[in-house]
């Protein structure tokens, strides 16, 4: 039986063909660095039997082929990926990651934009004005893209203005909506059903399916929200 805890990382089996490769169990930038730089050397060193890969907060879900990995070696499928993934351990920790985007979102804050605005203030005991420079005067980092194509998870709002999941989520969030979540933040890039707290919204697409590629935020970017009166916004809208 080969060992499946090592220095960077624990593995454990996701069903019978699938292995979760987990580099922490806090979120942190440290633990997504190496989320990252894994997932890097996946995309430019895929074995025989491989899938796919799923980058999370602190994980990398690894898809595989039980049968073509069973034929790589004399160990079972599940034994030969964990045999593989601790072979690339000293590789992966050679990454060089590339230097972070920034990436500027326009936002119109409040009114029909961001009907939740007022809560977060009074949960908060702030001032509309005050939730918005804060909300804006942040640097945000992407930890992963999930939920939905393009959602992205941020980290690194100030605490002060976190608020709590609606009680009764919304069916329908037009798509750039910008929410919070606890001590999240993140933008709908497409129309969906969500609890978030709805503070505002871009006109910024952050999923088209005919762009390439068709996700604007990657993980490891880093966002900055830009406030933008309600004349911008509708001029933004004519011309995007």
């Amino acid at each position: 039986m080969i060992p499946e805890q090592t220095a960077s990382f624990h593995v454990y089996p996701l069903g019978d063909a699938a292995i979760v490769v987990e580099f922490g169990t806090a979120i942190s930038e440290d633990v997504h660095k190496k989320v990252r730089a894994f997932a890097a050397y996946l995309e430019k060193n895929r074995f025989p039997g491989m899938i796919e890969y799923v980058p999370a907060f602190t994980t990398v879900t690894l898809f595989y082929d039980p049968w073509m990995v069973s034929k790589l070696g004399k160990l079972d499928a599940y034994q030969e990926i964990v045999h593989t993934i601790q072979q690339i351990e000293n590789k992966v920790e050679e990454i060089e990651l590339p230097e972070a985007r920034l990436v500027e979102i326009p936002v119109y804050y409040g009114d029909e934009f961001g009907p939740d605005l007022a809560f977060v203030a009074e949960h908060a005991h702030l001032t509309i004005p005050e939730i918005i420079d804060i909300h804006s005067g942040a640097e945000y980092l992407v930890y992963m893209i999930g939920f939905a194509p393009g959602f992205p998870y941020l980290g690194g709002m100030d605490t002060r203005i976190a608020a709590p999941r609606r009680s009764s989520p919304r069916r329908v969030i037009p798509a750039g909506s910008v929410g919070i979540a606890g001590n999240q933040t993140g933008i709908y890039p497409l129309e969906t059903p969500g609890g978030w707290q709805l503070i505002g919204r871009t006109l910024v697409s952050l999923f088209d399916p005919q762009r390439q590629p068709p996700v604007l935020l990657q993980a490891g970017d880093k966002v900055r929200f830009v406030p933008i009166s309600k004349a911008e916004y509708a001029a933004y809208k004519s011309h995007p």
